[in-house]
């Protein structure tokens, strides 16, 4: 089978030969993502603006700042100062047609790969950098309407991202939302079912009208709102610490819904133990992937961030290699 047929196989649960994978050469990489081709000014990339401070402006007007040269740094001051101009703050036109074609181009030369569109999160994404993120939770509570207005803004520029991936030809869509801490959801399950829910109701369905799959990544203990992104229509969750919520919580939605894991990044790879993480793979394999599908091998990108060597990343994907056949190792 080519990668797009694993995959796509392992999503639906119509028992694919092997597990999927995203990890690095020699391993299985079954995935060719691209994004949108929006024009870039010199102030979109990194500069160096005083000693050792850097900044940029994302395509939202949204600027961010950092320290160091690695990491993607932090929203020091966002767009949206005030909220009397929800209606009226310009949004960036990510929807334009013109934007997509050589993302289409790079989708022909991947056709052979599952193809994933990249989003820039759903609503939540992207206000709480336009408000930052303490003023945002501020106003969740306290300006509910004025915020949901600014999240249908979001969305119609959303669906229209959907709408051009799908005609570029792209097979899922994916976006990032960190909701949750070590602990809990970021903020209770009802206020995220009212604020939140119909929108990932609707752009689930854009997507699935369009032919297109839903893959979400979110890091942290947001396991009270799983059901609820499965039925709202998200096919694959991506989660780089799975232990968060705990396999065995994971696995009663076995079937319902694909996991995409890596080891657990802040548990299992920590240990350096080959024993542990091997283990640790094959759990998952056996617990989530069950379902003929079910589950896709993850690996953790930036090594240097999480502090982790390459060779301990490299047990890891050799686990999911030896143990991710399920019609028998050729």
């Amino acid at each position: 089978m080519e990668s797009r047929e694993i995959v796509q196989r392992a999503v639906e649960f119509r028992r694919p030969e092997r597990v999927p994978g995203s990890m690095p050469d020699p391993y299985w990489n079954d995935f060719y993502h691209a994004g949108v081709d929006y024009p870039q000014t010199a102030e979109n990339h990194w500069h160096r603006v005083a000693g050792d401070r850097w900044e940029r402006i994302d395509e939202w007007g949204n600027t961010w700042a950092r320290l160091e040269e690695f990491s993607k740094g932090e929203v020091s001051k966002g767009v949206l100062e005030n909220l009397a101009d929800v209606e009226t703050i310009p949004l960036p036109d990510l929807g334009n047609p013109a934007y997509y074609q050589t993302t289409a181009e790079r989708f022909a030369r991947g056709k052979t790969k599952f193809c994933i569109g990249g989003l820039p999160g759903f609503a939540f994404n992207i206000a709480r950098y336009m408000r930052r993120m303490e003023q945002y939770l501020v106003d969740l509570a306290l300006e509910p309407e004025a915020i949901m207005t600014l999240h249908r803004r979001i969305d119609d520029i959303l669906e229209q991202m959907i709408r051009q991936y799908a005609r570029a030809g792209a097979d899922a869509v994916m976006l990032g939302e960190d909701w949750g801490t070590q602990t809990n959801l970021m903020i209770s399950p009802e206020m995220w079912r009212r604020i939140f829910k119909p929108g990932f109701v609707r752009l689930c369905g854009v997507a699935h009208e369009v032919g297109v799959k839903v893959f979400m990544h979110s890091c942290g203990k947001m396991t009270s709102i799983i059901p609820d992104l499965i039925e709202a229509g998200i096919d694959v969750l991506q989660f780089s610490q799975p232990r968060v919520h705990g396999l065995d919580t994971l696995a009663q939605w076995s079937g319902q819904v694909t996991f995409w894991c890596s080891v657990d990044n802040q548990t299992t790879l920590q240990t350096h133990d080959p024993a542990l993480i091997e283990a640790d793979a094959r759990e998952m394999i056996e617990k989530l992937g069950n379902q003929g599908g079910g589950f896709i091998a993850g690996y953790c990108g930036g090594s240097e961030v999480i502090g982790v060597p390459l060779e301990v990343q490299e047990i890891a994907c050799k686990a999911f290699v030896k143990h991710g056949w399920y019609q028998g190792r050729p």
